[in-house]
């Protein structure tokens, strides 16, 4: 995976939280009485974690595999 993949992946949660005020500053659509600005900022909390362990795990796979070349 290139850099820019890598990049790319870590950086959608953070223009979907950050810059993207238009897509949450709404009530409805509610979800279990929670209005929709905190149930999405709580889903994007868990979607970066699983991206930025992705990431993570795509890193270390591809250093183990330098590391057995140069061996």
């Amino acid at each position: 995976m290139n850099a820019i993949a890598k990049f790319i992946l870590l950086a959608i949660p953070y223009f979907l939280m950050v810059l993207g005020i238009g897509i949450y500053n709404r009530v409805n659509p509610k979800l279990g009485g929670w209005p929709f600005f905190y149930w999405y900022q709580l889903v994007w909390i868990f979607v970066a974690a699983i991206l930025t362990s992705a990431v993570y795990l795509v890193e270390r796979r591809e250093k183990a595999s330098k590391k057995g070349d140069a061996q």
